[in-house]
């Protein structure tokens, strides 16, 4: 049995509990009295009367000498979590303060707060803060993994955001920061008035490549202080959470001009369209830990634009949802099917269609927990337009906590309903069990009714799919992933996300990882083994194989390097298209690959990302290579590039190709409230050049002006007849939001 310890200054009492997966002690909170102004002056009593919290070494060395002084404290009220703290540097120039714009990290100096409010040591949400005082804010789901430690599996969602403050201030002793969470923007679950949650803080020197963690989690996982499972267990008396109802209208409008062919098809005229909307969002906590939000006539001028990407696979691309709207505990409603990009629900299939937008007339979502189940539930309308009739979509979640912590079973059902009668329907199963402290089995079924089909599930399995997969999560010591996954050639969720289809695909996968020594230059070494391979459900035939060896190492600097050999084997039955008219005819093909990559500690103000690939391409060969360099000139303004680069040649048919895709990104803030974010984009494979400017001005959280600038030029206009026009679409958009908080 553990013990109940105190935090920030409560005396010692007996354990009423401890975490199953391993000792863990539970601790209260300390309760603030008096009045804090969040300023990021810690003049007030209270912060003299808490003890801080205790800190050690995550990184470079674990348990290793702090090299600088740090000081965290926590505490609450009746309404508000409370962190403070004071971090000193011996010498000032090694503080990292670049950025000044909402949700970027620039290679800052960082102070950030972990809580599992959900207590189902699964959920996080983090908030962090630099030295400029900006607001970062993200959620973590299923433990921040997705199979055996896998790094690129991670799930962290970066476009979630919540009501909340920070401050900070700066003197030649270092930083401090102070950071304030309302009770009504986290979901909780109360007992009597007691509340369980977990916690975790952090202070990083990017400088240093130095972290400083509470608690004393080891490094066994990339980024394991973030791990909900691994926070340590508090406990807060008589919190009670508020629960304001937030009612969010907004107004917008615009001007734009897009290039359309006419009827006879030999030209391209321009059109022009004014445009102007309102509409609303509202959000109410039922309960404290369930969240409603509708929404009526949604508009989502301000999403990012999204990163052009390069594709010479015959596996269709993925874009990440950055829609404000879906972010609220988005982890709920993930079930995966295959890998990263797999997924029977994908949020961006609502409101877009190849592209373009189709208008949301409005939804529903109520997203939370209620004892030991997650609740999830959306349901959105959809406008009639060109190729599409309204449609109406429907997620259904529901997963519960059994056995132990980190082990749940579950259900999906979506459904898409056309107004021209037209349904696809998926339901699904799934279940997690953690049978060791880092060993996991995972189950999931699903299955697809459709009248693009018309099958009987009962006689035709074609619509189905069924994976069992075990894992052992670590990323020192041994880890590894063995699956087993089919998937039927008529499985093909309507609002999902798939690369493939018709498959039986064995997986495998083994890493093994250790620490340097401590006077090495080297933090940890990596070596790792993927191997999987696609039958085709239908004769059992090869259809793709891939072999993947890699070896990560960390320096206690921050760098990394990475080597990787790539054996892929593939068997055509149509040919592959490929840029510039050049195509892989049908047959079976065997390509290696090289590929370096190296990314540089952020804490460098000019720094660079790279990846170099070589080798081999079907019948061909491919050099390709990528940089990255980002530029904090100043903490106003941060300059950012990238260059990709495909030189592929098929010399015994003469054919061949180069691609090119160029960024420019330009975030000019004149203060942490106003923003200019410049993204310029140049791809040759589709020949298209793309800007988009977006302008914001948070008058405070909630309140926002939007003015967003969208151009695109066709920059291959002459290879077909009638030539493309020089401008594709021009569009600007100004939105307004104002949130009432009753």
């Amino acid at each position: 049995m553990g013990l109940r310890i105190a935090l920030c200054g409560v005396a010692l009492l007996p354990a009423l509990g401890a975490n199953d997966s391993h000792a863990q002690d539970i601790f209260y909170l300390a309760r603030v009295t008096g009045h804090v102004h969040v300023d990021g002056v810690l003049d007030e009593p209270v912060w003299d009367e808490l003890e801080p919290v205790p800190l050690v070494m995550y990184e470079p060395v674990y348990l290793g000498e702090m090299t600088e002084r740090t000081e965290i404290r926590i505490g609450y009220d009746h309404n508000y979590i409370y962190a403070a703290a004071r971090f000193y540097y011996e010498d000032i120039a090694d503080l990292r303060a670049n950025s000044m714009y909402r949700d970027r990290y620039s290679g800052d100096d960082v102070f950030s707060v972990f809580l599992d409010t959900f207590n189902d040591q699964q959920h996080g949400l983090w908030f962090s803060t630099n030295p400029n005082g900006i607001r970062m804010d993200y959620a973590i789901s299923n433990d921040l993994v997705f199979g055996g430690g896998n790094p690129f599996d991670r799930v962290i969602n970066s476009s979630w955001n919540a009501f909340w403050d920070a401050a900070t201030s700066r003197t030649d002793e270092g930083w401090f920061a102070e950071i304030r969470i309302p009770f009504s923007s986290l979901g909780f679950q109360d007992q009597d008035g007691m509340v369980e949650m977990g916690l975790s803080v952090s202070r990083w020197m990017p400088s240093k490549a130095e972290v400083h963690v509470f608690p004393a989690i080891p490094p066994n996982w990339s980024m394991g202080y973030a791990k909900p499972s691994q926070y340590a267990r508090v406990r807060l008396e008589n919190a009670v959470s508020s629960r304001p109802v937030y009612i969010t209208p907004y107004a917008a409008g615009g001007a734009s001009r897009f290039s359309e062919l006419t009827a006879d098809g030999d030209a391209y005229v321009a059109t022009d369209d004014l445009t102007g909307d309102v509409g609303l969002d509202l959000k109410y906590s039922i309960t404290n830990n369930l969240t409603l939000d509708i929404t009526v006539n949604t508009d989502f001028a301000q999403a990012e634009a999204d990163d052009q990407q390069v594709n010479l696979s015959r596996f269709p691309l993925f874009f990440p949802e950055k829609r404000q709207f879906f972010q609220e505990r988005a982890g709920i409603f993930e079930y995966r099917t295959l890998g990263r990009f797999g997924r029977i629900f994908h949020s961006r299939r609502i409101g877009l269609h190849e592209g373009e937008t189709v208008p949301i007339l409005g939804g529903v979502r109520l997203v939370g927990r209620v004892g030991l189940w997650d609740i999830g539930m959306l349901n959105m309308q959809t406008a009639r337009v060109a190729g599409l009739p309204r449609e109406n979509f429907g997620v259904y979640r529901l997963r519960r906590d059994i056995f132990n912590a980190n082990s749940f079973i579950g259900g999906i059902i979506t459904t898409r309903l056309g107004w021209d009668r037209s349904y696809n329907h998926v339901y699904g199963f799934d279940s997690q069990l953690r049978v060791a402290p880092k060993s996991y089995l995972i189950v999931k079924w699903a299955q697809v009714l459709s009248n693009d089909t018309g099958l009987n599930p009962l006689q035709d399995a074609s619509g189905g799919f069924a994976r069992v997969r075990v894992e052992r999560r670590t990323q020192i010591g041994l880890s590894y992933t063995l699956s087993g996954t089919w998937q039927g050639r008529n499985f093909l969720p309507g609002i999902g996300f798939l690369s493939r289809a018709g498959f039986v695909n064995p997986f495998v996968v083994l890493g093994y990882g250790w620490f340097a020594k401590e006077s090495s230059p080297v933090l940890s070494y990596q070596a790792n083994l993927l191997m999987t391979q696609y039958y085709r459900d239908n004769d059992g035939s090869l259809d793709w194989a891939y072999l993947r060896l890699s070896a990560p190492i960390t320096l206690k600097s921050g760098d990394l390097h990475s080597a990787t050999v790539e054996v892929t084997v593939e068997d055509f039955r149509e040919s592959l298209e490929l840029p510039e008219n050049t195509s892989v005819p049908i047959g079976r093909y065997r390509y290696t690959a090289l590929e370096w990559m190296f990314m540089m500690n952020d804490g460098h103000l000019l720094r660079t990302n790279a990846v170099a690939t070589a080798g081999t391409f079907y019948d061909g060969t491919n050099i390709g290579f990528e940089v990255e360099p980002t530029w904090n000139a100043s903490r106003f303004l941060e300059l950012g590039a990238a260059y990709q680069f495909n030189r592929v040649r098929f010399p015994e048919r003469g054919e061949g190709f180069s691609v090119h895709v160029g960024r420019l990104r330009a975030q000019l803030s004149a203060t942490t409230r106003m923003s200019i974010n410049a993204f310029l984009q140049y791809n040759a494979s589709t020949d298209n050049f793309l800007g988009n400017v977006r302008f914001r001005y948070n008058f405070r959280e909630g309140n926002d002006l939007w003015v967003v600038f969208n151009e695109g030029r066709n920059t291959g206009r002459f290879g077909v007849d009638p030539a493309l026009p020089a401008l594709d679409s021009r569009t600007l958009l100004i939105k307004y939001t104002y949130t009432f908080i009753h």
